[in-house]
């Protein structure tokens, strides 16, 4: 398919319009720039690549490739997921995390039971429930009548974000209303003379409790690296003694969330002085009084961090809270499905499939142009840009390019043989342009599933990276 200049963003949000056709370039711009085909070519990328670049003010389209196919968008979905939540929580919702009594306390004794609630905060951390802990004993209590109950029914519990993961990476973790540590825990080894020392702990930058629900234990083989089961109420792992060096550590996910957090609160509370019976799951929470309630921040800055690392856990939880604000169904693949809806509503029609929220699935699907309207149409009143970080430019050796003239604030997505790359850019002449650039072979995708890094990966993801780099230089030329 050849790099077309057409119309191609028909329609109008909020009174503007995208209109026919670009303005001419020079022809020695374009020499100096090379041709869009070129580019690709020069990538040898195989799959699909499709992009396309506007100029929203002048409502025009530029130039587009491919721009209407529908592709894997990968964490660019992420930039979707903002603006939904953005416009149905709004910048200043806050996730709440409460402990709840549901008798007096006197004497140092909570007379009925304790309860902690989740409100769906991807970002409570082991220091969140320390510091409620410390406020919890800070009010007087010292012990329990009743009993602990956990609940995290919040939002619709899933065990993972998507099946096609290797079972270890911490990126694709549980989801649910009560989540702790992005849904991690820190797995540590050290060797010694006497064997293997192994460890499995909540670690946060104050405290670092211990943890019971999850284990880990020694296997010899080689491969695979990873088994997991759960068993007798803890997530139990084994690992290939044979893949392990002599120290080292790294996050596996959490598939119990409920359970994870109710055990690290505990040991937190009995580092207070306040003891608590093992805890229960219940089914809803009915009354009782708020003893200490943490707030995450605001969902800005929320998002602004989500962005910037990429967060999986964080973009699910947001999309999700947002579907059951819209009163929709939130269960797995059903928030996708709403926010697909909200989006083509938005946009008045589009291809827009998503089915979450993070875009780790590569079932994911949304054309270049349909990105880029969002993000044209619908980002400037969000503040979209000011979430998006920025985006160095590359050579052709893969090196960045110091001090380049074009800035560009953009989300990066990148899956195993999945590459894209959307946001802002200005250009030398201070014109401001709106782009997508998808690439994706889902084929070689496939052929790679439960594969963390497959053979070719990552040198795939260093082409696209230099393809992405060189549109984005080659626009710059000629749009200045």
């Amino acid at each position: 398919m050849t790099v077309t200049r057409r119309r191609v963003l028909g329609g109008a949000l909020g009174g503007m319009a995208m209109l026919a056709q670009a303005g001419r370039a020079s022809a020695q711009a374009a020499l100096r720039a090379g041709s869009a085909e070129e580019i690709v070519s020069a990538a040898r990328l195989g799959g699909d690549v499709g992009f396309v670049v506007v100029d929203p003010r002048a409502g025009k389209v530029l130039e587009a490739y491919n721009e209407t196919r529908g592709m894997a968008p990968a964490s660019t979905a992420k930039t979707i997921t903002s603006l939904y939540a953005l416009e149905t929580l709004g910048p200043d919702y806050r996730f709440p995390t409460r402990l709840i009594g549901t008798g007096p306390v006197s004497g140092g004794e909570l007379r009925g039971d304790l309860i902690l609630t989740g409100g769906g905060d991807p970002t409570l951390s082991t220091d969140d429930l320390a510091d409620m802990a410390a406020r919890l004993a800070a009010a007087g209590v010292r012990k329990v009548r009743g009993r602990f109950l956990v609940w995290g029914g919040a939002l619709p519990y899933a065990e993972e974000i998507c099946d096609d993961q290797p079972v270890h990476v911490g990126y694709n973790p549980a989801i649910a209303g009560l989540n702790l540590n992005f849904n991690r825990v820190y797995f540590e080894w050290k060797q010694s003379k006497a064997g293997y020392a192994l460890s499995m702990d909540a670690r946060g930058a104050r405290a670092v409790p211990p943890v019971s629900s999850a284990q880990v234990v020694l296997a010899s083989r080689s491969a695979p690296l990873f088994t997991y089961a759960r068993q007798d109420g803890r997530e139990r792992w084994t690992v290939a003694q044979g893949a392990l060096g002599k120290s080292g550590s790294r996050w596996l996910p959490v598939r119990d969330p409920v359970g994870y957090a109710a055990d690290v609160f505990r040991t937190l509370a009995r580092a207070q002085g306040v003891v608590l019976p093992a805890a229960e799951r219940i089914g809803g929470v009915n009354g009782g009084t708020v003893l200490v309630e943490r707030a995450s921040d605001p969902l800005m800055p929320l998002l602004r961090d989500m962005m910037k690392h990429s967060n999986n856990l964080t973009a699910e939880t947001v999309g999700t809270t947002s579907t059951l604000r819209r009163g929709e169904a939130a269960a797995r693949g059903a928030s996708g499905a709403a926010m697909s809806g909200w989006l083509r509503q938005r946009l008045g029609g589009g291809t827009a499939r998503f089915i979450d929220h993070s875009g780790l699935g590569a079932e994911n699907r949304i054309a270049p142009i349909d990105m880029v309207r969002a993000v044209a149409l619908l980002g400037p009143k969000a503040g979209l840009r000011g979430l998006m970080k920025p985006f160095p430019l590359r050579d052709g050796n893969g090196r960045p390019v110091q001090d380049a003239a074009i800035k560009v604030d953009a989300k990066t997505g990148t899956l195993n043989f999945v590459s894209t790359l959307t946001g802002y850019m200005t250009a030398p002449g201070g014109r401001e342009l709106v782009f997508a650039i998808f690439t994706g072979d889902l084929e070689r995708r496939a052929q790679a599933a439960q594969t963390e890094e497959p053979a070719g990966g990552q040198a795939w993801i260093a082409r696209s990276k230099i393809l992405q780099s060189r549109l984005i230089d080659r626009w710059g030329s000629l749009y200045a």
